[in-house]
């Protein structure tokens, strides 16, 4: 596999980062890199994923051809959970042979793919395995998604911490301002001071603004 798979994960469930997926995603394309993205395991839906068809949106793209083969969305659960409990309850292991095919396949097609996860870093895929555990296994670099919300700096730092600490390698940081809040005192001050930290702790790692736009 080529080395142009980014795993996108959030600080936490409600980071944004499907939003951010796909923003980066249209911007990469922009730019000129023809950029693709898919879900690692989609739950909570049966037949399509939903985080695709965000993504889709905010590209503006419509569906594509890997789409269509479901290539960007090897495994679907149907229960709204982390994937180790979705699993279970449909009655199903997560076929990773089938998810890093699909990824192999996009990686060949694509200068570069987006992979998003399901919630956090660890948030377990089976009983076994957290997704920073595939993350590290796999040796993708992460683009971390955090916003300015109350709290963001601790999640933040304790994910970033997990991350140094299994020396996996940090792309990027994206501070998501989706949803837009007409107080910005905390989120202005939050960005700062992540700024400041990313400078002394990981001095290669950028931190990308990702700004609100329309899906539609």
């Amino acid at each position: 596999m080529k080395r142009n798979v980014y795993f996108v994960s959030g600080i936490d469930t409600d980071a944004g980062k499907s939003y951010a997926t796909g923003y980066l995603a249209r911007r990469w394309n922009s730019q000129g890199i023809r950029t693709i993205t898919q879900k690692l395991v989609q739950t909570g839906n049966t037949g399509f994923s939903e985080d695709i068809a965000l993504h889709r949106k905010l590209m503006r793209t419509g569906y594509t051809e890997e789409d269509e083969a479901r290539l960007t969305m090897p495994e679907i659960f149907s229960y709204p959970a982390s994937p180790h409990l979705a699993s279970r309850l449909d009655n199903r292991p997560v076929d990773f042979d089938k998810i890093g095919n699909a990824t192999r396949i996009l990686s060949e097609r694509y200068d570069a793919v987006l992979l998003e996860g399901a919630g956090g870093l660890m948030v377990p895929l089976t009983e076994d395995c957290l997704t920073i555990d595939y993350i590290r296994e796999k040796g993708y670099p992460v683009i971390l998604v955090t916003s300015g919300r109350l709290g963001s700096i601790n999640h933040t730092l304790l994910s970033l911490e997990a991350i140094a600490r299994r020396d996996i390698t940090l792309y990027m940081v994206a501070y998501n301002l989706y949803p837009e809040s007409r107080d910005t005192t905390v989120g202005d001050d939050t960005k700062r001071f992540l700024a400041g930290y990313l400078s002394g702790h990981f001095p290669d790692t950028r931190l990308v603004e990702i700004p609100v736009i329309r899906a539609d």
